[in-house]
């Protein structure tokens, strides 16, 4: 089959040895440590703000500032959770498969023939580069949250895999 995608049971079990296996994910700079500490100053700063409205008479802008506490969180959380995103791209002889596994839990696999299949990217990197991977007049792109140089060292790796392949 070429890029099709399948449930995730469709898999099969034992399969010819994996010549290229990688897995992509979302880069988050901030880690659960740090956001937690993050959390913890801006909460601080914001009870002691609070405390000086409540003091000059200006007390409902504390729940404002509840209310913006709550939003931070609720947006980092949102944050999170897009990470758990990641792609799997796994090249034996006889093909390609790409797996794209949502934060909400789905799975999704393409497959591709080996002989067919061409990989493109825009060289130079820029951010609106795409790595598309094409065969039989149909594409697939992979790894759209990277940066641009990391799709662009993922598509040589990939490329130079196919070609020690062929």
């Amino acid at each position: 089959m070429d890029i099709v995608a399948e449930p995730a049971g469709a898999l099969a079990g034992a399969e010819a040895p994996v010549i290229f296996d990688a897995v992509l994910h979302p880069y988050r700079s901030l880690s659960r440590r740090g956001f937690l500490l993050l959390m913890l100053t801006v909460a601080l700063v914001g009870f002691a703000g609070g405390i000086a409205f409540v003091y000059l008479g200006a007390w409902p802008i504390t729940g404002f500032g509840l209310l913006e506490l709550g939003l931070f969180y609720v947006m980092f959380e949102l944050s999170y959770r897009s990470a758990r995103l990641f792609e799997r791209v796994r090249l034996t002889e006889d093909e390609l498969v790409v797996e794209r596994h949502e934060a909400n839990g789905e799975i999704r696999r393409w497959r591709f023939q080996t002989y067919w299949l061409r990989v493109a990217f825009d060289e130079p990197a820029s951010h609106g580069s795409q790595l598309m991977l094409s065969s039989h007049g149909r594409q697939l792109t992979i790894g759209s949250f990277l940066t641009a140089p990391e799709r662009a060292d993922f598509a040589r790796s990939l490329q130079a895999a196919l070609a020690g392949l062929r």
